[in-house]
């Protein structure tokens, strides 16, 4: 068997000859074949040292003047008038919620004419109670002021008669001192009577259970048939006016960044529709266990505002004027946050700051910097004070002078 091998020795720079692969064939072959191999590499290395040391040992990687410091963005924050919020999460319920139950005797109930959900006015009944025996009390009652009303017409008329006969002497002074005092105790029984007959009418009224305040319905605990007493609980319940409130559980520190009167914007669960309020109250103490406190807002009534559905609540803490910087140029460490400024000769420079307020906008720079310097906004956690660098104002691809 023959083998023949073709090498270019111009490829080689002369250092490989045909006399080197030619006639290449029996048992020697193989052995042939390893020395022309070795012969191959020989010749190459040597060619990729006489092209290193001809070019002075020089190559394309070695950095070019000018290029040494490296570029970086930045740019001069100044100052603005930067929305602190807080977000909060609770739940809802009724601003004034008035239970209503039972004042009278009670009895059974005979009717419920209205449903919870629906509005209500002042002095609306919600229910009625059975009065078959209060109502024949009430009817005696009237009865004895009219037994009353007659004793106390016939006292006065045996009074008027003896006045004219006391005159003639057939009757003595002390006879009339007598009838008149007749006559005024029937006159005081018709007060009594006619006490007792309000007194039967007003608990009867109380038999119907009205509403206190107009008001949105809430609750209704009681159904036709059922024997209530003053003992029963809470029969209704009415949210005074429709006002609803939110129930936000803030941190201690929260808490006393905010006032009354503040607005705030609550998104109940299950909808993306936000409702304006206000915080009313804030909470006076803090709870010992968890160390939050409550911030209730006001809200006006709205059918998805349901009382003790949960909500979200983003409130406003106030204003304050500050540079604003991303994310990006706040770094941090073991002495607190920091930031890289451009000084003299553009050398980066170290900057301790103190932060404020954190917005989707950014991050509120309250002690540290006045909003003038240029401050690099990316890649400040590859420098190092003193380096020097290449500033490029942010929104410009020419370097800043």
């Amino acid at each position: 068997m023959n083998y023949e091998t073709t090498v270019d020795s111009g490829k080689l720079g002369g250092f490989v000859s045909d006399s080197m692969v030619d006639g290449i064939d029996g048992e020697a072959g193989s052995r042939r074949k390893l020395w022309v191999g070795l012969a191959i590499v020989v010749a190459l290395a040597a060619v990729a040292a006489m092209y290193f040391f001809s070019s002075g040992g020089s190559t394309d990687f070695a950095p070019r003047d000018g290029q040494q410091a490296p570029a970086i963005t930045v740019a001069a924050p100044g100052r603005a008038t930067i929305q602190g919020t807080i977000t909060a999460t609770g739940s809802l319920a009724a601003r004034r919620e008035m239970p209503v139950g039972v004042v009278g005797e009670g009895g059974r109930v005979v009717s419920v004419p209205v449903e919870a959900g629906q509005w209500v006015r002042a002095g609306q009944v919600l229910a009625v109670i059975d009065r078959s025996v209060q109502a024949q009390q009430q009817a005696s009652s009237a009865a004895n002021v009219e037994v009353a009303k007659a004793d106390a017409q016939l006292a006065q008329a045996n009074l008027d008669r003896a006045m004219q006969l006391v005159e003639r002497g057939f009757i003595s002074q002390a006879d009339i001192d007598r009838l008149t005092a007749t006559r005024d105790a029937a006159a005081a029984r018709v007060k009594v009577a006619e006490a007792q007959f309000a007194e039967r009418s007003a608990r009867n009224a109380q038999l119907n259970i009205v509403a206190p305040a107009a008001g949105l319905l809430l609750e209704r605990n009681v159904e036709p048939g059922q024997v209530v007493s003053p003992g029963s609980g809470t029969l209704f319940s009415i949210a005074k006016d429709g006002e609803i409130e939110m129930l936000a559980e803030l941190g201690e520190t929260d808490l006393a960044s905010i006032a009354v009167g503040v607005p705030a914007q609550v998104v109940p669960v299950g909808t993306e529709k936000a409702f304006s309020g206000q915080v009313w109250q804030v909470s006076p103490v803090i709870n010992p266990q968890d160390r939050q406190g409550m911030a209730r807002i006001a809200l006006a009534f709205a059918p998805e505002l349901r009382p003790g559905g949960f909500a979200t609540a983003t409130i406003n803490s106030g204003a304050i004027v500050a540079p604003m910087l991303p994310e990006s140029a706040i770094l941090s460490d073991d002495d607190g946050s920091f930031v890289f400024v451009v000084g003299k000769d553009n050398k980066a420079e170290r900057r301790n700051v103190k932060t404020g307020l954190i917005t989707s906008d950014g991050i509120a720079v309250i002690e540290g910097l006045t909003g003038n310097e240029l401050v690099v906004m990316r890649a400040g956690g590859f420098l190092t004070a003193g380096e020097t660098i290449r500033p490029i104002r942010q929104g410009s691809r020419e370097a800043a002078k």
